[in-house]
């Protein structure tokens, strides 16, 4: 039985002033038969449907979703490590590092996991934690029936677009890889950042809105309010689905991979059940099944990628690399982002 729960900013607030107050009440005996997984809000519905009644049903383990954003979910497991509610968590690359550094995750033991022997190496990681499972692209989402030609990262500044214009929040899974990207157009390269958050602050004007959601992406596109936005591929492929005039294409230059990973938590209650997720999750089935629902682009070699994915990212959808993608450098990123983050409110957003 699938049990859901949004966790929204409020929600994170209230969780931490229970957990503040009942200490380690949440703590309870190991339970092999359940699992609580953290995942991202956008298409959790659909998330459910593919992956989760599925493993139910294949492994008699009733499993619990809790959504949200990656900081909000981050900071919940940080709060709870000493006695941890969730058992994986679905989480963006940068975030996973961060969790990594702070402790919050056990490294995979692979002859647990054995799919992952089939998946690529770049979705492997190189210290042991858990894999990617899926992989975003980093590039422009932009209303083709308003913009005429694919617009390029410096059409942002563009006059003619002045508030048409959304932008990622470092707190979204585009929001460091797109700070990077500036950086390496307008600077020496993509650790630049003092070149790219001027160039950043100079866009204020075209701007609209900062989001920190994708799904608030997607809303502001699909209703017109914006042209152009820096993102990640997966928004445009159920819009063009759909039939909506709306577009992806890459950068000439800064393009990266955002990764989505699968992390057990260090401490989880149940961590041979979290091992028969990732396994499930890995699987070349459930890879082609997650992809045709939801677009999540598969890492199983095995997995064939569909038609309407590759419609939107062309050769990228099953060699990234061979098309000029490469990983931000995560390590770096880590260590500079509470830095960025303040500087993005005080120089940017604010």
């Amino acid at each position: 039985m699938i049990r859901t729960a949004r966790l929204t900013t409020g929600a994170l607030a209230a969780s931490l002033i229970a957990f503040t107050l009942s200490g380690c009440a949440e703590s309870a005996g190991a339970d092999p038969k359940k699992l609580t997984v953290s995942t991202f809000g956008f298409g959790a519905d659909r998330f459910e449907e593919t992956v989760i009644k599925p493993f139910e049903k294949k492994t008699g383990i009733d499993v619990t979703l809790e959504t949200g954003a990656n900081a909000d979910r981050l900071t919940k497991l940080k709060v709870n490590k000493n006695d941890p509610t969730v058992d994986v968590v679905m989480i963006s690359d940068l975030f996973a590092a961060m969790g990594q550094k702070q402790g919050l995750f056990d490294k995979v033991d692979a002859t647990k996991v054995p799919n992952m022997a089939k998946i690529y190496d770049f979705a492997k990681s190189q210290d042991g934690y858990g894999p990617a499972y899926t992989y975003q692209l980093l590039g422009m989402l932009y209303r083709t029936d308003k913009v005429k030609q694919p617009p390029t990262l410096e059409s942002l500044w563009d006059a003619k677009y002045k508030g048409k214009v959304a932008v990622p929040d470092l707190s979204t899974s585009a929001g460091v890889p797109f700070l990077q990207a500036v950086s390496a157009t307008y600077g020496s390269g993509p650790k630049d950042t003092d070149t790219g958050f001027k160039k950043l602050s100079d866009l204020k004007p075209n701007v609209l809105k900062f989001f920190n959601r994708s799904t608030e992406l997607v809303s502001l596109l699909d209703r017109g309010e914006v042209e152009m936005a820096p993102g990640l591929d997966l928004f445009a492929v159920d819009p063009a689905k759909a039939g909506k005039p709306i577009g992806w294409v890459p950068f000439d230059k800064g393009r990266y991979v955002a990764a989505n990973t699968a992390q057990i938590v260090k401490g989880a209650k149940n961590k041979a059940g979290a091992e028969k997720f990732l396994d499930y999750l890995l699987s070349a089935d459930v890879q082609e099944k997650a992809a045709a629902s939801f677009s999540d682009k598969p890492v199983n070699k095995d997995a064939k990628v569909p038609a309407a994915i590759t419609k939107v990212s062309g050769e990228a959808a099953s060699d990234p690399a061979a098309a000029g993608f490469t990983s931000p450098d995560l390590a770096y990123s880590v260590e500079h982002n509470d830095a960025w983050v303040d500087r993005f409110q005080r120089e940017v957003s604010g």
